[in-house]
């Protein structure tokens, strides 16, 4: 059972990892569901309340890294709100429309497409806008990474 057991777990974590670059996957809910699975399959007492409120924290800061690092790139190109409402639609929507690619085009498209329809801005800078928007989600994806790896190897060096 143990090989079930720790295959469900592992596949919890792998599932948060596509989770970054496939933002419609909520990539933090997989990692504590990994952590919630091996209480369940073998016991809690490895983790304590100081390890929930630990992994708490980084919850926190995956959740702000994802909105700084896309508010940052958009904000330091000259983008508006409507930009980084854009960048988030087209974010969720890309991957539907243009499979694999729409990860990465999709935020570029959305912060184009609202800087020259909401803010009438002329099509040089509403682009300049969008390659904001992609090093912000970037940016956001490595940021993300780095902390889940984090969390994924305290629970590792507290369980094994």
């Amino acid at each position: 059972m143990d090989f079930i057991y720790w295959t469900l777990i592992i596949l919890m974590f792998i599932i948060a990892f596509i989770g970054l670059v496939y933002p419609i996957i909520p990539s933090v809910v997989f990692v504590v569901l990994g952590f919630l699975l091996y209480g369940w399959f073998y016991s809690f007492d490895e983790l304590s309340v100081i390890f929930w409120i630990v992994q708490g924290l980084f919850v926190g800061i995956l959740f702000a890294a994802d909105y700084l690092t896309n508010l940052i790139g958009i904000k330091r190109f000259g983008g508006s709100k409507a930009a980084i409402w854009g960048s988030t639609i087209g974010l969720l929507v890309g991957p539907f429309i243009i499979p694999f690619l729409g990860v990465i085009l999709g935020p570029f498209i959305g912060a184009v497409l609202a800087e020259l329809i909401v803010s009438k801005k002329d099509l040089k800078t509403a682009t300049k806008i969008g390659i904001g928007s992609l090093i912000g989600f970037i940016s956001g994806v490595f940021a993300k990474t780095i902390v889940q790896l984090i969390m994924i190897s305290y629970f590792l060096i507290l369980v094994l």
